[in-house]
């Protein structure tokens, strides 16, 4: 039994606000059990100087000083990045580029800014399952504008963990367990059941071929079912 009751293939209860700051032009915020990101699409009329067809899509992610048990930094305050809001930005930026296409997108950019107001696991896959969602409404905001006569999304894509906590293969691990797991793995994927991204790692012991086959089918599993949403939550914003 885990500490929050769920069967080992069941995701946290999930809440997805859309439209949830008035200014950007997408947005929404994220809760996954006890984790919740703000996750915002800033649309700007220019691309950056390496872009030299279409558009571009980018991320940033920060987590705010007491967003878990301690308080962290801001990365403003140590002058750069934290090496793990590099890595996490620069995994939802390659994600989201995965959905789109930029050539329908235009000359413009979109900024997906991912804010962890409160960590407890799963971060970085919440962070591009809402990143989606805001970009998503953000395009339809163009549309709405005139801007765009269609949507450039060409896919949905959602992330979320999984590990191996005693020997047990479970989904959508919280703190209390991604803290003891022996195997984490990440994984996006898009609404084919395409995977677009995995990172796995043996944390206390190397894991086999079959424990990780296991793990992408509860994925596999946890993604469908967040795409689900998205495309409910996308449908009735249009």
């Amino acid at each position: 039994m885990r500490k929050d009751g769920r069967e080992i293939d069941a995701l946290r209860p999930i809440k997805i606000s859309p439209n949830f700051t008035k200014f950007a032009e997408g947005s929404c915020l994220i809760e996954m059990g006890n984790t919740m990101v703000l996750c915002t699409a800033s649309v700007e009329e220019r691309v950056p100087p390496h872009v030299t067809s279409g558009g571009w899509v980018t991320a940033e992610y920060s987590m705010l000083p007491r967003a878990n048990r301690e308080r962290s930094k801001r990365d403003i305050a140590k002058l750069k990045l934290s090496p793990r809001s590099a890595e996490i930005q620069r995994l939802v930026g390659r994600s989201l580029r995965g959905a789109i296409d930029l050539q329908l997108l235009g000359e413009r950019s979109i900024t997906i800014d991912c804010d962890v107001l409160q960590g407890d696991g799963g971060t970085r896959t919440a962070s591009v399952t809402g990143g989606f969602i805001a970009m998503a409404l953000a395009c339809e905001k163009l549309i709405a504008q005139g801007k765009l006569t269609k949507s450039p999304i060409t896919r949905y894509v959602a992330g979320v963990s999984a590990g191996i906590v005693e020997d047990v293969p479970m989904l959508d691990l919280c703190y209390h367990e991604d803290s003891r797991a022996m195997v984490d793995l990440n994984c996006i994927m898009d609404d084919a059941g395409c995977i677009i991204e995995v990172q796995g790692t043996g944390e206390g012991r190397s894991f086999t071929v079959e424990e990780e086959m296991e793990l992408l089918r509860l994925c596999a599993k946890g993604n469908r079912e967040l795409i689900a949403i998205q495309k409910e939550i996308v449908g009735e914003q249009k």
